[in-house]
């Protein structure tokens, strides 16, 4: 169901464009650069483990695509992403902050200080490193396109999941004020705010076993009646990083079938 090939979307759409995108190994990050690549984007993927993202790279023409290791905590790395990117295509317009982390669904008492500590530094310390320098070459541009992976959990959180719903909440947050200060430089920043996909994650997220009656209770609270897919936020992105959503900016956008109603 509803996978991007199966889709009828307009070829091209980033033709000429260049982006980053972090966490692109797997899940959301994985088809958030599959689609850009085959819509026309030259992609940079930056991830801690970059093997999934080099096999999709020898998909495409070399040069096209680019799989790189990279820590969104360090700032090093990001400057080192930038002058590649740079030195390669030239310019960059895209930013897709993707890299994100959780823990298990448990009592909020006893998640413990380095689960809370990583969830801020992967979740909201990486956006704060990008926006540190990348931003400064968008507004030399005086362009640019900032795309933060959030959660449905940001405006509707879950019980067991309180410090990584409300990383997330900093991250929608921040969205709008960057948004905001940015604005008037041609730089539109916008999130996506997923539900659960059906990946693995569901017992670790949901916070009970993944079983055919637990997904049906999960179900019952969202309209459209079936879990996220990766496809679901790649093409929603891909939207937002197109002409088409030129005159869009500081929005929190839900792709979750209903589930934040």
């Amino acid at each position: 169901m509803g996978s991007y090939a199966e889709i009828n979307i307009p070829q091209g759409q980033l033709a000429g464009r260049v982006a980053l995108v972090t966490g692109g190994s797997s899940g959301f990050g994985h088809a958030i650069s599959s689609v850009f690549a085959a819509q026309g984007a030259r992609v940079y993927i930056g991830d801690m483990n970059p093997d999934g993202a080099q096999k999709l790279a020898a998909q495409y023409p070399e040069g096209n695509v680019i799989a790189r290791a990279m820590n969104v905590t360090k700032r090093e790395d990001w400057n080192a992403a930038l002058k590649e990117i740079l030195e390669t295509w030239g310019k960059l317009d895209i930013l897709i902050n993707n890299a994100g982390t959780s823990y298990k669904n448990k009592p909020t008492v006893d998640v413990t200080e380095d689960e809370y500590k990583r969830c801020f530094d992967v979740n909201c310390f990486g956006i704060f490193h990008s926006v540190a320098v990348v931003f400064p070459e968008f507004v030399k541009q005086k362009s640019g396109i900032c795309v933060n992976i959030s959660s449905c959990g940001a405006s509707r959180p879950r019980q067991g999941l309180v410090w990584y719903n409300a990383s997330k909440g900093a991250v929608s947050n921040a969205t709008k004020g960057l948004a905001l200060e940015f604005g008037p430089h041609q730089i539109r920043v916008n999130s996506i705010c997923p539900l659960l996909t059906g990946t693995g994650l569901f017992e670790s997220f949901a916070g009970v076993p993944d079983t055919p009656e637990n997904r049906q209770k999960f179900l019952s609270n969202v309209p459209l009646g079936r879990l996220g897919e990766v496809d679901d936020v790649a093409n929603a992105t891909l939207f937002l990083c197109t002409d088409a959503a030129k005159f869009i900016t500081g929005v929190n956008l839900d792709v979750d079938g209903g589930r934040t109603i």
